[in-house]
């Protein structure tokens, strides 16, 4: 498995790679993930609690996010292996990622895990990008999106019929706090890292017009980032810097996030692009009813009846309307309809097979 980034680092893939990597060794797979390391602060080599092997490379410039590798890209090369799995598609890693699996001749498939990014130029420039990989994606044995958003936004780069691509959705799951954590009336949690493009924004403008009819509102924007410092000055503004709050969980504490959960009435992701985010499965595998931008793959969940979404363009009185609903009157999926971390390790697992079994 090839990624461009991984635990203890933040982030929606390296979520999920951390909840696959273990149960796919629990399937009977022998799994090493290559990842990269720009800061050269940890482990070259580590073994995971998973059972599986962690190598670290580093990558280059270090204060940049293009993530060139040339140490992984030799040891894609060299390792020995049955099938490349890369998970993402924005960075350099990919493309050397499958351009070592074409020159070893071994299978290889990709999960997209599309995500947004504050910059309008990078956002105006992913057709681009996707267009200069095409030639590498049409070669993948396999393609994986997370959402039906996201396979129909690459069957239509690749001139594909829709449904092409296969579909594996995310789970969500957190250690269960018992009756020990209670839910806190007015609490609002928005989860993501703290950059102007996951929206945290929006919730804290829709505090003053929420104020009036929840006097106990207040959120907990759990992540952190380089927005920081401009949310809490908009907050300040606003007249509810006491009423926002911003914590850094560590990614492997899930104990910890899970009892932030737990205690919040409602999650809100107001974020300009999400594929299908982890953040949203957890909470509502928790039972937290949430409220989203319907922007991208968010839209899909709105549409299937498992959330509230407010347009991406919505007031902040809008916003507040959609907030005070799930205070007041939750809308929840039935908890059996939701994908699982097993649902998702499930279809992988078969995708490998499939693909093995096909030589």
């Amino acid at each position: 498995m090839i990624a461009t980034r991984c635990q203890p680092e933040i982030g929606g893939i390296e979520s999920h790679v951390a909840e696959v990597a273990g149960r796919l060794v629990a399937h009977g797979y022998e799994l090493e993930i290559l990842t990269t390391d720009r800061s050269g602060d940890l482990p070259a080599v580590e073994r995971a609690d998973g059972g599986y092997v962690i190598r670290r490379f580093r990558a280059y410039p270090a204060a940049r996010d293009w993530y060139f590798s040339p140490g992984l890209f030799l040891a894609a090369l060299r390792a020995r292996y049955d099938l490349v799995h890369v998970q993402g598609v924005h960075t350099l890693v990919p493309p050397m990622a499958m351009l070592a699996a074409l020159l070893r001749r071994r299978p290889y498939l990709l999960t997209f895990h599309t995500g947004g990014n504050s910059s309008a130029f990078r956002e105006k420039a992913r057709g681009t990008q996707w267009r200069i990989l095409a030639p590498l994606l049409r070669r993948a044995d396999r393609l994986i999106g997370v959402s039906v958003f996201e396979g129909h936004r690459f069957d239509e780069v690749l001139g594909w019929p829709p449904g092409t691509i296969t579909v594996i959705r995310n789970g969500g799951s957190l250690p269960p706090v018992g009756d020990s954590v209670a839910r806190v009336p007015g609490r609002i949690v928005s989860v993501g890292r703290v950059e102007r493009y996951k929206g945290h924004h929006r919730a804290i403008e829709a505090l003053p017009h929420l104020i009036p009819s929840h006097p106990d509102a207040h959120l907990q924007v759990l992540g952190a980032g380089p927005y920081e410092p401009d949310l809490l000055a908009l907050a300040e503004s606003l007249g509810v810097r006491d009423r926002v709050s911003v914590e850094f969980i560590p990614p492997v504490d899930r104990a910890l996030m899970g009892e932030r959960m737990a205690s919040a009435s409602v999650m809100t992701l107001l974020s300009d692009y999400e594929a299908h985010p982890v953040a949203v499965m957890e909470a509502l595998t928790a039972g937290t009813p949430a409220v989203v931008s319907r922007t991208s793959g968010l839209t899909e969940l709105a549409d299937m009846g498992w959330v509230v979404g407010v347009d991406r363009e919505a007031t902040p009185e809008e916003t507040a309307a959609a907030i005070a609903r799930q205070l007041d009157d939750p809308v929840l999926p039935d908890p059996s309809v939701l994908p699982t971390w097993e649902t998702c390790v499930a279809g992988v697992a078969d995708t490998y097979d499939s693909i093995m079994k096909a030589g």
